[in-house]
């Protein structure tokens, strides 16, 4: 063991090593030697070595063992733990307990009858109390949720075992705390430090209810020897662990739960804590980590009991207490004193303490997770006692939340608001009638929680923790740790927008101001030099000032854009005035940024003012863009009478929006601008959109060749803002005065425009090109085509009349990509490129391309892809490849839905190149690709084309009562139900879980299992390979849609499911004796109904994994009875 473990024993050696030992390990009399291993060393890979050789034994093998054998090994064992316990290490300790009680798994009580008895014993004698904790938590993690090596009638006889005990186990574990409380606490006599004499307030005795409840709360903590906490903190582990497995009942009394409570105050007790750094030594210092230890392992089991959502009716006042009890400690944690600010001790807790599970934790972690729990599951069962002041509990939340000492901790609590925000909104909507009195009565802390976030977002009031977030690294969700902070702040004020609107709006807007003054200021510091304009603010502490005033005008510009949506629908009228205010200030500070030029202006320090000033700009953009919806209800309400105020908001926007279209402008405001632009043509959609100047100004630009091309996200915004302002009906006028001729010939005119390099590209699309030509010419197609697409993806929604006219404008660019397509089949990016073109025009335009020349479309692809084309792009170019024969697919998906007969004739030559091509190449590959979307395409084959395979007429099937229906295309229909079958033998859980998701649905809306065809042929092979995953637990994440499918398969023919196929089955099985097979035939009942069948299918399926695993650790020639 030494050798196989020192740092230069090579790889080669150990696995020879690996091997004698495990060679050694599976002789039968292996375990006598490793008995006397244990006995006789002190070398822990010796011993732990030896542990794994009974572990082994009696999880695999013990049903072999001879029962003399099995008597001497539970007699041994206990007294080599008895014998060593104290000397052994802990992790060779705790392994021997864990075999010890893996026997009793086996054995217990039928032939190890004095198992439970024996770690009774153990913690009842003072000597052994620790060992007997250690042994009682590991019997709860192995004999409560055991693993799978057991049957499924033996799993429920040892839970059934275990809830007998729990009174007895939780009556000792109550005893153990309490007799160490009691035995270390401080005599009444002395009295308490003066810190804690004020502590119990008015609200602490409404709170509690009894005052003498109150005083037992404010008994100064006792102080423990290093035995005493040892054996705590083990009792706390123990009820924590059994805490996830018992039901709420009265076997968890009140002075069990106020025992816990006591021991959760260490954890909030600084003094405790500085106590023992005082004192000096490190000895003292580790005693105040365990003690701040006990409060996180009290946490810990309030929290288990807490995240039960089923209460019993009698159970209901002891959570009451609970909740009190833990307020208590929250009014602790949170009460000011001189000597303490919050913060600091709520910093002082968070320190993380080890718990024995090894992941570090630490108190404010945990009493964060109790308050969770308490709003998301228990608030409205609590809210409705009168004797609980929520309300002052909101008062202690608050506090809690705001002094949180680092970022997580206070996102946290955000998350505790919106939830308790979230109920909030709930219970007014299903409460109409008394929403005013539920308002009032929170309407207070709703402002002050608001104000106190707004203020959080600010570096007016918390530069130095704002400074310390990261805006530059993105996470998972592709935001910074700024960007995150912001947003879930904005969402907390939002919803209480929604509560209080005008609340919340008269709050943010002054500030806003405040802001947008200092912005609007700047102008008078404006010089002009010789290269341009300088901002003239030159001062450091100037600097930082306004680098910090720009920074808040930033988020506050998102939050106002956040509220847009309280402004709409149906309180437009009423709160008319707040928004045109904020729509009016919007417009007026886009226009200033553009006219000023900010974004251009040299800075004293333009690392940091520059950035500032173009953010500004760009979200005062993006807030205007957010009221678009407010402008076109705005728009829709005063186009009859006097439209002078809505017009001149537009176009004053218009005017701040086309200085910046210009690629000179950077990135992101440029941006912001395309995206306000098309918001204003597309949501708004005013009618004299096209004749305002600056209108006029962008299209010249978009269509001038010579002018310099913008990056491409912005060119294909800007033309599709262009293309909406002439296809996109107005609102408000009929279909007369829509001017249809005009924005026509103007529509084909931009367009053509647009297009004018691409269309000449067919000419010389024949000829061989050179490299550099074919680089220029890839470069035009992949502008032209994303500018297309995008037009004819943002109108595929709208009117006829719209398509009509964007068709007619686009047909000859589609002829000319159709006659590039065979030219450039090789090269698998531009061939992506127009696949992703010709989808969005079959999606959004097929109607009006016409039957003829999509046809000719589809007959040009389906002649491209040819067997040797599909299998180049699929197995030789890698993703490229494969999302170009994706994209083929998707088309193909759009032309099978389409109703009516006139794609029908398509139809063999699709399935046959599914089938007879696609499927053949696939078929073989373990990656997921091409896979999912070939089984979407024969899923819509089938789901939309259901009689090109049955042809069922009403007539016949009322004659015959039942429709026998005439089948057609018979070997198409079981090729595709065939590669079904096929996929579910594969390991992609994604692919598995879409198929079965698609058999499903064809069979609740066409009967598929009923099907003559299914029924005989291929039901139980596909009940069989369903079976099949389920017991090799290869995707055990759908066990429940692979158990309800199997009935939906079984519940046709119930009959010939028990009769013949589950006989079958049985007898099909290897690895299981005859004998075997009956009791698991037997303990399947014939029950019809889902719940009992699919728990049937489970315990079917535990069972023989079970069996087969003992018949594997059987000696050989073991005779089976």
């Amino acid at each position: 063991m030494t050798e196989f473990f020192h740092n230069c024993t090579t790889n080669e050696r150990k696995r020879e090593i690996e091997e004698l030992l495990n060679n050694f390990a599976q002789q039968i009399g292996a375990w006598r030697f490793c008995l006397y291993f244990l006995s006789s060393t002190r070398n822990d890979y010796v011993m732990m070595y030896s542990l794994t050789v009974f572990e082994n034994l009696i999880n695999k093998m013990w049903l072999g063992v001879p029962s003399q054998d099995k008597m001497e090994i539970r007699s041994c064992l206990p007294k080599l733990l008895l014998a060593h316990h104290k000397t052994l290490p802990y992790f060779i300790r705790n392994k021997l307990c864990k075999v010890i009680v893996d026997i009793g798994r086996q054995d217990w009580p039928m032939f190890y009858h004095d198992f439970f008895t024996n770690i009774l014993q153990l913690i009842q004698s003072p000597v052994t109390t620790p060992l007997g904790l250690i042994m009682l938590k590991t019997t709860s993690e192995e004999l409560a949720c055991p693993r799978e090596d057991l049957s499924v009638a033996r799993k429920e006889e040892l839970r059934k075992l275990l809830l007998d005990q729990v009174q007895t186990v939780l009556g000792l574990l109550t005893g153990i705390l309490e007799s160490i409380w009691d035995k270390h606490s401080v005599t009444a006599a002395t009295p308490p430090p003066s810190p804690t004499s004020g502590e119990s307030g008015d609200l602490l005795s409404s709170l509690l209810q009894s005052p003498s409840a109150a005083k037992l709360l404010n008994q100064p903590i006792p102080i423990l020897d290093t035995e005493s906490e040892y054996i705590c903190s083990l009792a706390l582990e123990c009820l924590a662990h059994l805490f996830s497995w018992i039901p709420l009942s009265t076997s968890i009394t009140p002075s069990l739960l106020t025992t816990i409570f006591h021991f959760a105050r260490f954890g909030c007790d600084t003094r405790v804590r500085k106590m023992s750094s005082v004192n000096g030594s490190s000895q003292n210092s580790v005693l105040g980590q365990e003690r701040g230890r006990l409060g996180v392992l009290a946490m810990s089991c309030i929290n288990e009991l807490m995240s039960k959502n089923c209460v019993p009716m009698e159970f209901e006042e002891y959570l009451l207490r609970m909740f009190q009890q833990t307020f208590y400690l929250l009014q602790k944690i949170t009460k000011e004193n001189n000597a303490h600010t919050v913060k600091s001790r709520l910093e002082e807790l968070d320190e993380r303490v080890l718990c024995s599970w090894s992941q570090a934790e630490s108190y404010i972690e945990k009493f964060t997770d109790f308050l969770r729990l308490f709003v998301s599951v228990h608030l409205r069962r609590i809210e409705s006692y009168s004797q609980f002041p929520v309300v002052e509990f909101l008062a202690l939340l608050f506090k809690y939340t705001f002094h949180q000492p680092t970022h997580e901790g206070y996102f946290s609590c955000l998350d505790i608001w919106t939830l308790f925000l979230d109920y909030l909104t709930s219970k007014i909507k299903s409460r109409l009638a008394d929403k005013e009195a539920v308002l009032n009565r929170y309407e207070d802390a709703l402002v002050l929680l608001l104000t106190e976030v707004l203020n959080r977002i600010q570096f007016r009031y918390n530069q130095a923790q704002l400074e310390e977030l990261d805006d530059e690294t993105l996470d998972d969700d592709q935001q910074t740790e700024w960007q995150r902070y912001l947003r879930q702040s904005l969402e907390v004020v939002a919803k209480v927008m929604e509560l209080l609107p005008t609340h919340a709006f008269s709050t943010l807007f002054p500030v806003l101001q405040d802001n947008l003054e200092v912005y609007l200021g700047l102008q008078q510091f404006v010089v002009t030099s010789g290269t341009g304009h300088r901002l003239n603010i030159t001062a450091e502490n100037d600097c930082r000032r306004l680098h910090c005033s720009l920074r808040d005008l930033s988020s506050l510009l998102q939050a106002v854009g956040r509220l847009a949506e309280y402004f709409i629908g149906d309180v437009f009228a009423a709160r008319f005035n707040d928004a045109l205010t904020v729509v009016e200030r919007l417009v007026k500070v886009t226009l200033y940024g553009s006219q000023i030029k900010l974004y251009n202006i040299e800075t004293a320090v333009p690392s940091v003012l520059k950035p500032d000033l173009i953010d500004v700009h760009a979200q005062s953009l993006a807030a205007l863009q957010a009221y678009s919806h407010w402008l076109a209800q705005f728009y829709s309400e005063v186009h009859r009478q006097n439209p002078e105020q809505f017009i001149s908001l537009v176009s004053t926007a218009l005017e701040a929006i086309t200085p910046l279209i210009s690629s000179k402008v950077q990135e992101k405001l440029l941006l912001s601008a395309c995206h306000l632009l098309v918001s204003l043509a597309t949501t708004v959609r005013p009618v004299f959109l096209i004749s305002i100047p600056a209108v006029q100004k962008v299209f010249n630009r978009i269509t001038d060749t010579s002018a310099q091309r913008l990056p491409d996200k912005a060119q294909v915004l800007v033309c599709r803002a262009l293309s909406n302002v002439l296809l996109l009906p107005w609102p408000n006028l009929p279909e007369s005065e829509q001017q249809w001729a005009v924005r026509s010939t103007n529509h084909a005119s931009l367009i053509s425009a647009l297009t004018r390099e691409y269309r000449q590209l067919k000419s010389n699309a024949i000829l061989p090109q050179r490299k550099v030509q074919l680089e220029d010419t890839k470069v035009i197609i992949h502008q032209t085509l994303s500018v297309l697409e995008d037009i004819v993806e943002s109108i595929s929604g709208e009117s006829t009349k719209s398509r009509q006219i964007c068709y007619q404008s686009l047909q000859e660019s589609v002829q000319v990509s159709l006659a590039l397509f065979p030219a450039f089949i090789h090269q698998s990016d531009v061939t992506d490129e127009m696949l992703s073109f010709f989808l969005t025009l079959f999606q959004g335009l097929r109607v009006q391309m016409g039957v003829p020349f999509t046809e000719q479309i589809i007959q040009t692809f389906l002649n491209m892809f040819t067997r040797e084309q599909l299998a180049e792009s699929i197995l030789h170019e890698g993703s490229t490849g494969c999302r170009v024969v994706e994209k083929f697919l998707k088309i193909l998906q759009v032309v099978v839905q389409e109703p009516g007969q006139v794609f029908k004739p398509f139809l063999p030559s699709v399935i046959s190149l599914c089938m007879e091509q696609v499927y053949p190449i696939i078929a073989e590959r373990s990656s997921p690709d091409v896979k999912a979307e070939l089984f979407e395409l024969l899923f819509r084959i089938l789901h939309h084309n259901w009689r090109y395979f049955f042809k069922s007429s009403v007539l016949a099937s009322v004659q015959r009562g039942i429709a026998e229906e005439q089948m057609e295309n018979e070997a198409q229909f079981s090729a595709i139900m065939q590669a079904f079958g096929q996929s579910f033998l594969q390991p992609d859980i994604h692919l598995f879980k879409q198929n079965l998701f698609y058999l499903e649905t064809l069979n609740t809306k066409q009967k598929l299992y009923h099907k003559k065809i299914f029924r005989t042929t291929m039901l139980f092979q596909f009940v069989n390979v369903l079976l099949q995953v389920l017991v090799h637990k290869s995707h055990d994440l759908l066990q429940e849609e692979i158990g309800i499918a199997t009935y939906n398969m079984a519940s046709v023919d119930f009959d010939g499911f028990y009769s013949a196929f589950l006989p079958e089955f049985l007898a099909s099985c290897d690895g299981v004796d005859s004998n075997q097979k009956n009791v698991l035939g037997r303990n399947f009942k014939m029950d019809r109904d889902l719940p009992s069948f699919t728990q049937n299918v489970h315990r079917l399926v535990n069972d023989l994994r079970y069996y087969r695993l003992c018949n594997d650790s059987l000696p050989p020639g073991t005779v089976k009875l």
